[in-house]
Formats: C-alpha cells, structure tokens, sequence
C-alpha cells in the first residue's frame, strides 16, 4: 500500500513536503543550495557541506523510482515463491530468511534489474524537477536551461552524456545477468 501511495505521489510534491518538514519546521536540513553561504572553504569541510545539501535531494529522486522497484520486487518474488526449488530448500531444514534471501530474493532480482537498467535513462527528467525545487546545480537543471536558453549545442552534449549512461547502464546490467543466473552466460 505504501509503495502504491509513494508511485502516486509527484516528485516536486516530496521535495516540498521535506522542504517544509525537515527544513522549515525540524531545522535538520538545508533548505536547498549545494553550498552553506559564508561557510569556510576547507576541502574536508567543502566535501561535507555539498554532502549534507545533498540529503533531501537525493531521497526525493529516489522515493518514487523506490516505490516501483518495491513493487515489482514483491511481484517477483511472489512469482517465484511456490517454485519447487524453495520447497526443497525449506525441506532441507534452511532458515526462512535464508530461503528468503538466498532462494526467492536471488532469482526475483532479474526484473529488478532490468527495470533499474530502464530507468537510468528516465532520471535525467526527474532530475530537472528535483534540481529545481532544491536550486541545486545539476546536469538535469542545465539542460532545463539549455533548452530555454536555445543551446543547441551543449543540449546535443547533455544528451551525449545521458545515451552514454544508458549504453554503460546496459553493459553493468548485462554484466549482472551473469552473476545472479548463472545459466546466462557469454554466447560462444
């Protein structure tokens, strides 16, 4: 229910909402910005501070992509759950988190990561609205501008960028294939 809930929600509303909470009203978090104004340029310091810029930012982008990889993982896994094999395992006197882990989580990440392989591509476009709600300067607001500003050229770079993440994405996910089935090998 709660993933439903989350996938429904649009990703500038989270950025508010923790902009209001976490921010405005518990004073844990920046409001938005890479850099706290004023602070000292020490290079440990630095790193820091863009770190803890970073927080709401990154868990806003990543809540709705969460709720459907949650989703699908629990699909999966309940696809996989009656399979004999688990049976087997559970006869053998293994640990439910064992079967859980080993067995039934192990051979429902397939889908998973294909998704997460297809959705490398699409962060591009969430970024833009994330970067704007937390005025945080990132390649998905610089293409937002390149588009306004009609640069053509840098747009036609950006888009380099992301198509080489994807090929790369591809490449890491085809690479993962391997290694959690071991019945998907090389071609001869």
């Amino acid at each position: 229910m709660f993933s439903a809930v989350v996938f429904a929600i649009p990703v500038f509303w989270f950025g508010l909402m923790g902009i209001v909470l976490f921010a405005v009203h518990f004073r844990w978090l920046p409001i938005g910005g890479m850099v706290t104004v004023g602070a000292t340029p020490s290079t440990l310091g630095v790193a820091g501070d863009v770190a803890w810029h970073l927080i709401m930012p990154a868990i806003t982008l990543s809540l709705s992509h969460l709720a459907l990889y949650a989703r699908v993982t629990r699909a999966s896994m309940l696809e996989v759950y009656p399979l004999d094999f688990v049976r087997t395992a559970r006869a053998k006197g293994i640990s439910e988190t064992a079967v859980t882990l080993r067995h039934i989580l192990r051979n429902s990440l397939l889908p998973v990561v294909t998704l997460t392989g297809l959705q490398l591509g699409s962060l591009l476009g969430s970024a833009v609205v994330v970067e704007t709600v937390f005025s945080w300067p990132g390649m998905g607001k610089l293409a937002f501008e390149a588009v306004s500003d009609r640069d053509i050229n840098l747009l036609l770079s950006l888009f380099l960028c992301n198509s080489l993440l994807v090929v790369l994405s591809s490449l890491l996910i085809d690479i993962l294939y391997g290694v959690l089935d071991p019945r998907i090998g090389l071609a001869s």
